[in-house]
């Protein structure tokens, strides 16, 4: 294992970006280059923090309040009725935790759920609401796995809707582009001239 793959190991694998980086690997890879301090993850909290220090042989320091404060972990719960199907939800959710189509009312799935919470400001009708996590949740190394593959399968997704985008775009533009320039310049000047030609009077 690499330092960046151990130092995601001990990280709580919410996916908030509240350490300042878009998940908890890009933040494991920025402690590993020296780029960031062990101390700007709030849910990992002070245990979080001592475990790190440990691995890596520094001294402990305290939360920086400066990304959030240490509290209880907790579970994200829509308020079906209230829910209008906007899909704002859907999409901030970082693991894939949130079911539900356009204009129908949408759930959380409790066990993949990490709270990280990001759901909640994305929300346009106010129907999240956050719950206490379960304890036996909060320290079970298999949902921080379990959380830690939905994030990568969901960039992977992401990314490659983003390249279709993009090569789709591309297309379009090429034949837009086909469509008004003659690829050969000598069959777009015989073309001018009979234009020209034919527009004359008799």
């Amino acid at each position: 294992m690499s330092l960046a793959d151990r130092i995601d190991a001990l990280l709580p694998q919410t996916q908030c970006e509240q350490c300042g980086y878009h998940g908890c690997r890009p933040y494991a890879e920025a402690i590993a280059r020296g780029e960031a301090k062990i101390n700007q993850c709030p849910p990992g909290g002070a245990a979080g923090i001592a475990k790190l220090a440990q691995l890596l042989d520094v001294p402990v320091l305290p939360l920086d309040p400066e990304h959030g404060i240490e509290k209880p972990r907790t579970l994200a719960r829509i308020i079906e009725a209230d829910c209008i199907g906007c899909t704002k939800c859907i999409q901030a959710c970082p693991v894939d935790a949130i079911v539900g189509a356009s204009k129908l009312m949408h759930t959380v799935m409790r066990e993949d759920c990490t709270g990280c919470e990001l759901c909640v400001p994305a929300c346009p009708v106010d129907c999240i609401v956050v719950e206490p996590m379960p304890q036996s949740q909060v320290h079970d190394l298999a949902h921080a796995d379990a959380a830690r593959l939905h994030f990568q399968r969901r960039e992977a997704r992401l990314a490659r809707e983003q390249a279709q985008r993009e090569a789709e775009l591309a297309a379009r533009k090429a034949q837009v582009s086909a469509t008004q320039t003659p690829a050969n310049p000598v069959l777009a000047a015989l073309a001018r001239a009979k234009a020209k030609q034919q527009g004359k009077p008799s």
